[in-house]
């Protein structure tokens, strides 16, 4: 479990700069390195936001959601499957934003690939928890 907290924790710094670059009016040079490469043209796009709410708070809920569940409520007999599920619901949709990456806007976010490892490893992570979860009950 500490492992799934420090990774939450990461995914939770990595949202909110990616968060406060969302809101930002003034262009960044942070990670805009070509128009391929460009966290600005990608984290103020249209997709963004999912039904108005910036996909970064989406993001920075869920690593909460993930960091609670790995740390206060860690005891629980339903938290693994819970980390789990979070997990994997995270990556699916995280992986449907890389698709718009590559395939719709044609450009890419180092936060947001930042943010796909993050909960890629949470979901092998959380996977590995809920195996050993399984296996002593």
């Amino acid at each position: 479990m500490t492992a799934i907290a420090v990774l939450a924790s990461l995914g939770i710094a990595i949202s909110a700069l990616s968060l406060h670059h969302h809101f930002s009016r003034s262009k960044t040079s942070f990670c805009n390195l070509s128009q391929a490469l460009n966290c600005d043209l990608v984290n103020r796009s249209s997709y963004s936001a999912f039904r108005g709410i910036p996909v970064a708070l989406i993001g920075l809920i869920g690593y909460l959601l993930i960091l609670a569940l790995a740390t206060f409520y860690r005891q629980k007999a339903e938290t693994p499957m819970m980390l789990l599920i979070a997990s994997v619901g995270g990556s699916a949709f995280a992986l449907y934003l890389a698709y718009l990456e590559a395939y719709v806007i044609h450009a890419w976010c180092i936060l947001c690939l930042s943010s796909l490892i993050v909960i890629l490893l949470l979901s092998a992570c959380s996977a590995m928890v809920a195996l050993s979860a399984m296996r002593r009950a």
